[in-house]
């Protein structure tokens, strides 16, 4: 693993991360089938491959994170030889006691390096300081490579909100004690 510096995002970043690769690639999705019975509402989630890679667009734009980057109560960078690689959005103020992580983006050239678990680790030892008890991540269901990053770290599926992003995308959800 390179050796990679977690901090707080500061105004010089912001111009490299909007220009970051914030697309991806997936072989996988987790597709939802609803069952909706008298008396029985079944949702589930099954992992499907696909019949080749697909490209994925990031959910939100660059001038938008640019907006709701002000917005989060931390943004934090992670920096490898000086240069700015990847970061992570994180709020404390969207549900009690849980730090809420909307935004994950690694650049493309060190991506499976090990920068993505540092930002999230980095991200629950932000959530300790104002006495969080949960951690939860945000992705879009064909974002495969999140989705097992998040298993991998012992995060839990939690949930997910149909027509989530602007996209119309739905969000799932993945939550982890930091206690």
């Amino acid at each position: 693993m390179p050796e990679i510096e977690i901090r707080p995002a500061n105004a010089a970043d912001i111009p490299i991360l909007v220009e970051l690769e914030h697309d991806y690639t997936s072989d996988y999705v987790w597709q939802m089938d609803i069952v909706n019975e008298e008396k029985l509402i079944d949702v589930r989630f099954k992992q499907i491959k696909l019949p080749r890679s697909v490209r994925v667009e990031y959910p939100r734009s660059p001038k938008e994170l640019e907006k709701l980057w002000t917005e989060r109560d931390a943004v934090l960078t992670a920096v490898h030889e000086g240069v700015p690689v990847g970061y992570l959005c994180v709020s404390n103020h969207v549900a009690p006691i849980t730090n809420w992580v909307t935004d994950l983006v690694v650049t493309r050239r060190m991506r499976r390096q090990g920068v993505g678990t540092a930002l999230i680790l980095a991200s629950q030892e932000w959530a300790r300081q104002f006495n969080n008890y949960r951690l939860i991540l945000e992705m879009q269901p064909k974002n495969y490579p999140a989705i097992s990053l998040a298993q991998k770290l012992g995060f839990d599926f939690c949930g997910y909100n149909d027509r989530y992003y602007a996209n119309r995308d739905i969000a799932l959800f993945f939550v982890r004690s930091v206690r």
